[in-house]
């Protein structure tokens, strides 16, 4: 079968052309402020300082990162191997892996004092016998020599060790002793909860002289918190430069402040409660973001805690035992609330499309991490959501403001946020390694406008963000070139089509149509969508069949309203639907003019039962004229469509995930595998012409049809220097000409929650 590449545009020449036009794509139409941001400059995927292979190492992860002295090597912990791992990013574009070497335990933090890194260690045999050590490297020895690299002294913590942070004299070291309770324990009638003894406590390291001459006092942290006085469990520490300690009590929802020279508590108080309104309080599956859910007196219990300015405390409100208040908190010094998030972050999470349903009914978007630094003249503060992927950036805005200045996209469950102020790189670190593997991001502060998220949602009147998230398809008006049409799959229920304004940057999600028949919403697996000449639409829903399960959700080509209204659901002649797999429609076009000549063209992704290998299905639907609309009538016909085959090193499959008409018997194939990160390979847009060939009927030949590539997409997706998704799913030309491209995100659901939308430019005139 003849696969044509056009003369003039060669793979490689398709890939510069693409490339070249991205910097001026992403940001045509976005202000340029002449502000700096923070850009990602590249990401480091973790398993590559070992074994990407899992046979070879199951899981590994880069958790907790901090930086030599030089700000050109990354120290980082990874707890499920026992490693600390060593990343030389003296050109922060290309990070290069040196290795790791084990640490005789479980590390839990890192943090670096002259040339030492100094590695808290939990070598605990169970929970009510807590033990660990403070392991201190010589770092360029280590990096001399990975393979010979241990520890020069080892400080035992009678406990176990979790947070490590160093003073910016580098005069002390103080190291949470969390004492981790046992989750599975029942303490009057709370589960998990207080006391589960031995307590934790704060340990100070006197950083004189020689390691090997250095103390540890040992602060007791009892009677403080109203729960739990006697059993607190220090989580997160940070030092200002008065040398006082900020501890956040996690568990017990208390904050401490320790000088450092001394070893006193010099003043402690309450993290407080919050009432939230306006929230998603309730998972379900399929997911349904619903923001009308309260919750009132929800406990902060922060997690991470970092000095903002020296004189104020930012807090990230995880939560744990009580609650979690699914915000950030500034507080003075005397324990004062200057500001809280409130419902802010939960909705910042829901407008870029990162919002995690499955996690709706406990803290939602889960702030963990948290950082602080000056930047210039300019004071950010870093805020990692566990959840939902990303670190927000702020800047404080006079004494009881925060303002959001950009979103920086993650892998899964960023938890190490390290500033490098010297440097102007911002880093996080992930800690999800399955399917996604960790990663290391970096970033650097640049004079450039932000370049992520490239489409979110607007805010309501009602003060509320549109939610959305798994866009599966996309469509353009017949006749506005600054508005699509997009969808989202099976990951959440009451369907609907969002309408999309790419005339703002980022593209702006403005409103929504609910899909309902007979009055009431409808739950189906979305993948394709065509505007119609009358401005309705051509959905298709992909149908399921599950081995061993003789029961089948069918394919169906819908007919909807421009109000959502459903017209009607148009089956596959029941010798079709006998050979379906899973992986049915996986887009639609239409061509003609509604009610004359209308054509209906569906992309199957894979082959189904009888196909040729490597042939898939493109199904043409004729619709019959002046029809029923409650009466299936019409005509299906099909034509085959040659996959490229499997390219990627660790196998897989390839197939279809688009179709767009061009006009003139043309149309536009996205052919993608189903792989991502660093073994995707095929993320491409092809071209067919069906002028001249004819479709046939079930039991008959299908034609073939020839294919010529069109766009490389790959570049475009790699351009962004993040882990590349292997869900290419939606691609549209304006009625300018202009091709945007989309990916499905999954619903956050193990997957990074980034949602590429690509402007490709007039790439298929």
């Amino acid at each position: 079968m003849p696969i044509r590449t056009p003369a003039t545009f060669t793979r490689s020449a398709l890939t510069l052309a693409v490339l070249a036009a991205l910097p001026v794509l992403a940001h045509a139409d976005r202000p340029h402020s002449g502000e700096s941001h923070f850009q990602r400059i590249a990401t480091y995927v973790v398993c590559e300082n070992t074994s990407c292979d899992t046979d070879v190492v199951e899981e590994t992860v880069a958790e907790i990162v901090a930086v030599s002295r030089d700000g050109k090597t990354l120290v980082y912990t990874d707890s499920p191997t026992g490693n600390i791992g060593f990343v030389d990013i003296a050109n922060p574009e290309s990070p290069v892996g040196l290795g790791t070497v084990q640490t005789g335990g479980e590390p839990t933090s890192v943090a670096v004092v002259g040339k030492y890194a100094l590695v808290g260690v939990n070598t605990s045999e169970s929970f009510d016998a807590p033990s660990g050590h403070l392991a201190v490297y010589d770092l360029p020895a280590c990096l001399a020599n990975v393979a010979g690299c241990v520890p020069v002294h080892t400080l035992d913590m009678n406990g176990q060790p979790d947070s490590v942070a160093v003073s910016p004299n580098g005069r002390y070291a103080a190291i949470a002793i969390e004492n981790e309770r046992d989750e599975d324990v029942t303490v009057d009638d709370v589960e998990g909860g207080l006391p589960q003894y031995p307590a934790g406590f704060l340990n100070i390291v006197d950083l004189v002289g020689s390691p090997l001459n250095w103390q540890v006092r040992m602060v007791d942290l009892t009677g403080l918190a109203a729960y739990g006085s006697d059993d607190p469990e220090p989580e997160y520490v940070s030092i200002n430069q008065a040398n006082i300690a900020a501890v956040t009590l996690q568990e017990n929802n208390h904050i401490a402040l320790v000088n450092l020279a001394n070893g006193r508590v010099i003043k402690d108080f309450d993290a407080g409660a919050v009432d939230l309104d306006g929230i998603n309080t309730v998972e379900e599956k399929p997911a349904l973001i619903d923001l009308s859910g309260s919750l009132t007196g929800v406990l902060r219990e922060p997690d991470s805690i970092a000095w903002l300015g020296g004189d104020k405390l930012i807090t990230a409100n995880e939560g744990d035992l009580f609650g979690g208040s699914r915000g950030f908190t500034v507080f003075n010094r005397n324990g004062k609330p200057l500001y809280d998030a409130g419902t802010g972050f939960e909705y910042l999470t829901t407008r870029i499309g990162h919002y995690p349903d499955n996690r709706a009914g406990n803290k939602g978007a889960e702030p963990e991490g948290i950082a602080a630094a000056k930047y210039g003249n300019r004071e950010y503060a870093f805020v990692g959501s566990e959840r939902a992927n990303f670190v927000a950036v702020y800047q404080q805005k006079g004494a009881r403001d925060m303002k959001l200045v950009q979103v920086l996209p993650t892998g899964v469950g960023p938890e190490g946020l390290l500033p490098i102020p010297g440097r102007k790189l911002f880093i996080a670190s992930t800690e999800g390694d399955d399917p996604v593997r960790s990663q290391i991001n970096i970033f650097r502060l640049e004079q450039a406008a932000p370049t992520y998220p490239q489409i979110e949602s607007i805010v309501q009147a009602d003060g509320k963000p549109i939610p959305w998230g798994a866009l599966s398809a996309l469509s353009a008006d017949k006749d506005d070139a600054n508005t699509l049409y997009t969808v989202h799959d099976s990951f959440y229920q009451q369907s609907r089509i969002y309408r999309v304004d790419v005339s703002a940057q980022p593209a702006k999600i403005i409103g929504e149509t609910v899909l309902h028949k007979d009055g009431v919403t409808v739950d189906y697996d979305l993948e394709g969508l065509a505007q119609r000449s009358d401005g309705s639409f051509w959905l298709a829903s992909e149908g399921a069949k599950n081995a061993g399960d003789p029961a089948l959700t069918p394919n169906l080509l819908i007919e909807a309203a421009a109000d959502g209204t459903v017209v009607r659901e148009i089956r596959l002649p029941a010798a079709v639907d006998a050979l379906q797999k899973s992986n049915g429609f996986e887009g639609v076009a239409v061509t003609g003019v509604a009610g004359v000549d209308e054509q209906v063209t569906v992309a199957f992704q894979r082959e189904w039962t009888n196909d040729p290998a490597g042939l898939v299905r493109i199904g043409v639907y004729t619709p019959a004229a002046d029809t029923d609309p409650a009466v299936e009538e019409g005509e299906w016909k099909f034509f085959s469509y040659p996959l490229d085959a499997v390219e990627s090193p660790a196998g897989g499959w390839v197939g279809l995930s688009e179709i767009t008409a061009l006009g003139n018997g043309k149309f536009a194939i996205v052919e993608r595998d189903n792989q991502s990160g660093l073994d995707t390979r095929i993320k491409r847009v092809y071209e067919i012409d069906l002028t001249g060939v004819t479709p046939v009927a079930e039991g008959g030949v299908f034609p073939v049809l020839d294919k010529t590539l069109a766009i490389d997409v790959l570049p475009a997706m790699q351009a962004g220097k993040g882990w590349v998704h292997d869900k290419l799913e939606g691609l549209a030309r304006t009625a300018d000409g202009t091709v945007y491209v989309v990916t499905d995100n999954d619903g956050v659901d193990d997957s990074t929650g980034e949602t590429q939308f690509l402007n490709l430019g007039k790439s298929l005139d």
